[in-house]
Order: C-alpha cells, then sequence, then structure tokens
C-alpha cells in the first residue's frame, strides 16, 4: 500500500484529473440517462472539441516554458479565412492551400517568437497585441461575411471516417482491428520500459499494480473502439489527433528538445548557464504554437464548411483551461501533453453533458470558471505540500 500511495504522489496532477474525468462522464452519462456515451455522441465529443484539444497540444508548450498565447484563437480565425480566400475564392487545390495555411501559421509564430524571446516583450502582450491584430486582419480578409462552401476533400478532414477496407456491414472491423493492434503495442512498449527501468535499478510498481493498470487502459481503449465501430468507425480527425499525441509526447519526454522546454520554465537562467539556446527554443515553441494554430483553424473551417469572422473565439481561454486543468503549473516547467488532452476531454465533457441536459450558456460558463479556479488552486496546494 505504501507503493500505491508514492506513486500517486508523484503522478497526483495527472491521476487526479484521470479520476475527475471517469466521475464526471459517469455523473453525465446518469443524467443524461445513458445518451453521453452513445456511439453517436462520442463521435461527436470527438468532433466538437479536436480543435480545441490541437490547441492544446500547442498551449501546454508555451506554458511549460514559463509564457502563455492568447492570440491562437484569432490566428485560427486568419487562418481559416485565407484558406477560404485559397479554396473557394481562387480555386487552388486542397493539399497547396492546407500547406500554405500551415506555413503562414509558422510565419505568424515566427513574427510573435521574435518579439518574445529576442526583443523580451512580456508573452502576454505580445500575444494580446496579436489577438487584436490578427481578428481585425480576419474582418478585412472577409470584409465581414462568411465564405463559403470549402470542397468536399477538405471537409472531410473534420467530417470524414476512414474507410473499412476489411468489408464489414454492421461492425466497422478495421477499427477493432486497430484497436487490438494498438494494445498489443502498448503491451510490448510497457513491458519494454520496465525491463530498461529493472535493468538499470531505477523504482517499478509491483507486477500486480503494473499488469491491473495495462488491463485496465487496454479494456478502455477497445471498448472505446468498438463503440466507435457500431457507429461509422474512426474519424479522420481522431487519427491526426493521434498522431500529434504521440509525435509531441515523444518529443517532450524522449528528447533533448523536450528536456529543453521543461528546462528552460523550470529555471530559464540555470538552463542558459547550463548551454540550453533559451531564445532559440522559446522562438520555435512559439513557431510550433502558430502552425498548431493554424491545423485548429482549417480544422475549425472544414467542420463548420464556411470561413466566418467569429470563428476562434474564447479558443483560447479553452485551450489555456484544458492544460492547466490537465496538470500544468502556471508557473511554467511542469505539465504534460497527454494532460493537456485529458484537461480538454474534462472541458468537452461537461459542455457536452450540460447541453444535453439543458443547462443554459449562463451556468455552463461560470461551472467551467469554477473548474478552472480549483485545478489552479490545487496545483498551489500541491506546491506548498511539495516544499
Amino acid at each position: 500500500m505504501q507503493a500505491v500511495s508514492e506513486l500517486f504522489k508523484k503522478n497526483i496532477r495527472q491521476y487526479g484529473m484521470i479520476i475527475a474525468l471517469v466521475f464526471i462522464t459517469i455523473l453525465f452519462q446518469i443524467l443524461t440517462e445513458g445518451i453521453l456515451l452513445k456511439p453517436l455522441n462520442i463521435t461527436n465529443l470527438i468532433l466538437q472539441n479536436s480543435y480545441i484539444l490541437v490547441l492544446a497540444i500547442g498551449m501546454v508548450l508555451v506554458i511549460i516554458t514559463g509564457h502563455i498565447d492568447l492570440s491562437v484563437g484569432s490566428i485560427a480565425a486568419f487562418i481559416g479565412a485565407l484558406s477560404a480566400i485559397m479554396m473557394v475564392n481562387l480555386q487552388l487545390p486542397v493539399y497547396l492551400a492546407v500547406i500554405l495555411s500551415l506555413a503562414a501559421g509558422a510565419l505568424i509564430g515566427a513574427w510573435q517568437g521574435f518579439w518574445i524571446a529576442y526583443v523580451k516583450i512580456p508573452a502576454f502582450i505580445v500575444t494580446l497585441a496579436g489577438m487584436l491584430l490578427f481578428r481585425g486582419l480576419t474582418m478585412i480578409v472577409l470584409g465581414g461575411q462568411s465564405i463559403s462552401p470549402f470542397p468536399k476533400t477538405f471537409q472531410r478532414i473534420s467530417s470524414g471516417f476512414i474507410p473499412d477496407w476489411l468489408g464489414g456491414s454492421e461492425i466497422h472491423l478495421l477499427t477493432l482491428m486497430l484497436g487490438i493492434l494498438l494494445s498489443v503495442l502498448y503491451i510490448w512498449q510497457e513491458f519494454k520500459d520496465r525491463r530498461t527501468q529493472i535493468k538499470y535499478n531505477f523504482d517499478t510498481p509491483p507486477i500486480w499494480m503494473f499488469v491491473t493498470k495495462m488491463v485496465l487502459l487496454v479494456a478502455v481503449l477497445n471498448i472505446f473502439t468498438f463503440v466507435l465501430a457500431t457507429y461509422n468507425g474512426l474519424p479522420n480527425i481522431l487519427i491526426i489527433l493521434f498522431f500529434l499525441i504521440v509525435i509531441y509526447s515523444f518529443v517532450m519526454n524522449r528528447m533533448v528538445a523536450g528536456r529543453h522546454i521543461y528546462a528552460i520554465g523550470g529555471n530559464e537562467k540555470a538552463a542558459s548557464l547550463s548551454g540550453v539556446k533559451t531564445k532559440r527554443v522559446t522562438f520555435w515553441v512559439f513557431v510550433n504554437m502558430g502552425a498548431l494554430a493554424a491545423l485548429s483553424g482549417l480544422i475549425f473551417a472544414a467542420r463548420l464548411n464556411s470561413a466566418t469572422p467569429k470563428a476562434g473565439i474564447n479558443f483560447e481561454l479553452d485551450a489555456i483551461a484544458a492544460c492547466f486543468i490537465g496538470g500544468a503549473s502556471a508557473s511554467g516547467g511542469i505539465g504534460t501533453v497527454i494532460g493537456a488532452i485529458i484537461g480538454g476531454l474534462v472541458m468537452g465533457v461537461m459542455n457536452n453533458g450540460m447541453s444535453l441536459i439543458g443547462l443554459g450558456v449562463d451556468w455552463q460558463q461560470g461551472i467551467k470558471g469554477l473548474v478552472l479556479l480549483l485545478a489552479v488552486a490545487f496545483d498551489i496546494y500541491n506546491k506548498s505540500k511539495t516544499n
């Protein structure tokens, strides 16, 4: 029991939010009389929150470095407008318009990253200016009107599903097979990591705890894929999200670049004295945020099938809230990609559940605000106990 207690204390942020997500899901499953976890609603939940989850992945890197980005919603709206001009008005091929849009987002991130990293203007000020600037540019580009419709190929980014090449009729067999394949890969990776930890005499959880964790996660994964398989299978956007999560988790956990990002957030002066090129790393973190904001804007535009001047409003607040709820620290140096995704799912399930039971927008905003406040208070309390 002592090992369990120590493990929980070391991972209290991540485990606490997983427990909260499970509790909130069960609560709304009961309140909505089973509607929340129906295949159609789970698919809608993924589609409705995909662009916020993409932003959260980039935002957690920004927050880990000790900064904040208030401009991502406006950048998403601007890139959505830009893509509409290219695809609808200029009739450019979809792949070319997407590449140019992502490049434009990266350039915007570079613009803001330059002022933050090299001129040393606080990120709050730079990105607040960016929020106003790109919101204004969105209105100018669109002329105050919406542009639609997008090509069908582009729409499938956000509303399409992977085809069932295995020829299932009522059940999407390819989705089931992918769930089983991911389970096998996960089990293999877990055993490989455990062997490595034992080899170098690292502390490892008891075998019963290790096996229980794997069984639970594999069960959840396969139930999830089975539920999706009974509808239309895996949405295209879920595949995009999966690869983003895997890539960014690998970068943050296994690569030098990720260690440098954590080092800057922990203590920038110490990181600089240790040889970390703090300015360059901060600059590239904002370039990355700009590219992911552009991708979020493309996903939202594809889902809406329209570029509108009102797109992206409050996206930055939802992304920031997802990161803090997922365990990121307001002072930097702490946070994970998986945690940000869990935080985003907590917000998404709450939004969806409250809408299903008919709760007004005013109550929804108030409850979300309280959840964010409690999450940050929880983080500060943990720090005080540690210190």
